[in-house]
């Protein structure tokens, strides 16, 4: 079935159309190495036969200590803003934002999540359903380094394993600078190869990589999306070429058997 999809809501800005596959951070903290998309996706791209990904919402979700700058970095990229004086989440909160990816409209639904401790248990039923986890932390303080561990393992939990791209982000980089934010990179890419992670380093004050990220994440989140419904749909294919869909429930195996025969063309 192919799609002839237009975005959905307001146009998309020239700054959410992705054409080439974004790059990473740093080589030495990457879910994937690779510069294209994947050829399937490419493929299914050129002639819109990319399923319902257009139509559809993917979740993201950010997590991590009070005060570590995650609503200051969702704020940068949705709305272009910084503001020094933004109060404690309570509970979530959501921005859903628009892309075109290889000329296919794509959205994801970023939410902010709370970090403080007594909205933990508000919080993590958000988690579910999730496609991407991010998990941020202060790159002034390390100590909210070592509480990503937690957060992921929390996150996780609400989830398929398997099922969600990790990302470790290092916010405030431009409170940091030379030697001190280099140390503070390697203990945090070290944890992220331990995370599985991808690792990037952001400042939602200068906007420094904020876009590229996000870029980044949608990117992958996308390619997913569609190799994902590519597969469902081979599978429905699958299923009734062998017959499973024609059989009715309740008929002898004989019965079965020769209703898998004729839908095979064998009698």
């Amino acid at each position: 079935m192919r799609s002839s999809l237009t975005p959905l809501g307001p146009t998309v800005s020239r700054d959410r159309i992705i054409t080439c596959f974004p790059k990473w951070y740093t080589p030495n903290a990457c879910l994937q190495l690779k510069e294209h998309f994947h050829g399937q996706v490419n493929a299914a791209c050129q002639r819109r036969n990319t399923g319902t990904v257009g139509l559809s919402l993917s979740k993201v979700v950010v997590v991590g200590d009070l005060y570590v700058g995650k609503t200051s970095l969702i704020h940068r990229f949705c709305k272009n803003v910084f503001d020094h004086d933004y109060k404690a989440t309570i509970g979530v909160d959501f921005e859903i934002e628009r892309f075109e990816i290889v000329g296919i409209p794509y959205s994801l639904q970023i939410w902010d999540t709370a970090g403080q401790e007594k909205f933990k248990c508000i919080a993590s039923a958000y988690y579910r359903g999730a496609q991407v986890i991010i998990t941020a932390f202060d790159l002034t303080d390390m100590q909210t380094l070592e509480h990503t561990r937690q957060w992921l393992e929390d996150a996780l939990r609400e989830n398929e394993p398997g099922s969600c791209f990790v990302f470790l982000v290092g916010t405030k980089k431009d409170l940091l600078s030379g030697a001190a934010c280099e140390q503070a990179e390697v203990e945090a890419m070290h944890l992220a190869n331990e995370m599985q992670a991808e690792y990037w380093s952001v400042s939602a004050k200068t906007g420094e990589n904020v876009k590229p990220f996000f870029s980044r994440v949608a990117a992958l989140a996308f390619e997913q999306s569609v190799l994902r419904d590519l597969e469902r749909r081979s599978s429905a294919r699958l299923q009734v070429g062998n017959g499973d869909l024609i059989r009715m429930e309740g008929d002898p195996p004989e019965t079965q058997e020769s209703k898998r025969l004729s839908s095979l063309g064998c009698c």
